[in-house]
């Protein structure tokens, strides 16, 4: 249980850098883009998917490596073991859509619950950091 704890950790923490890292970048990249000012919002939300879309993929590998490990858990349901499916069930997860065809089962279940948490506050910070932006570009003629 000490090993799962840490791993879940470990992607947390993962995800969290990650997105901190990205939003940086974005911050320091945007105002020298030489575009049309409206168009670095457009530029922000694509980087800001992109983020969301590397964590989620971060989440979906654990969740495939935890699977293959055997005595972890499994996603149950309609799951047919494929990194895919683990990339669609954390999808769902990440953006608490949770469908509900496919579910945790095991160990799982705790790392399942924090990609929720962490989608939710990520998901955040990417609206609080685009409203930001919004309001230095926006207000430029």
């Amino acid at each position: 249980m000490l090993l799962v704890t840490l791993i879940n950790m470990l992607v947390v923490v993962a995800a969290v850098v990650i997105h901190y890292e990205c939003l940086l970048r974005l911050n320091n990249l945007l105002p020298h883009l030489k575009v049309w000012h409206r168009f670095r919002i457009v530029f922000g939300v694509l980087g800001a998917m992109a983020a969301h879309a590397i964590e989620v993929w971060g989440f979906a590998l654990a969740y495939f490596l935890m699977i293959k490990r055997g005595n972890w858990g499994t996603l149950a349901g309609n799951f047919d073991g494929t990194l895919t499916d683990c990339a669609y069930f954390s999808f769902t997860t990440f953006t608490t859509i949770g469908f509900g065809d496919i579910e945790p089962v095991g160990h799982l279940k705790y790392l399942t619950g924090l990609e929720a948490l962490t989608g939710l506050v990520l998901i955040t910070w990417t609206a609080s950091f685009l409203f930001l932006e919004m309001q230095r570009y926006w207000a430029i003629k």
